[in-house]
């Protein structure tokens, strides 16, 4: 049986945080969790809708900003974008 401390890991750390955002009106508690699957950096992102359906989706960096990955969402999560972009960026900040 092989050791752990022989067993490559991947230098990268776990980064889960909520945030609560206020769109159309009322707060909503959006959730994040970074994945660096297939050498790229995602956020998967969820956020509960005003059913309490959870709407989940995944945020990549495109040059210098988070982009939302195309999919059919309610138009309250693409309007705010740019703040996912901006909580992000702030979270990374802290944790390095």
């Amino acid at each position: 049986m092989r050791s752990l401390k022989n067993i490559p890991f991947p230098n990268f750390r776990n980064i889960q945080f909520s945030k609560l955002l206020k769109s159309e009106g009322r707060l909503r508690e959006f959730n994040f969790r970074r994945s660096n699957s297939s050498g790229k950096i995602l956020f998967f992102v969820d956020v509960t809708d005003d059913r309490s359906n959870r709407i989940f989706f995944q945020m990549e960096k495109d040059k210098e900003a988070w982009k939302i990955q195309p999919q059919l969402l309610p138009d309250w999560i693409v309007k705010n974008e740019e703040k996912l972009h901006e909580v992000i960026e702030e979270e990374l900040r802290d944790v390095s």
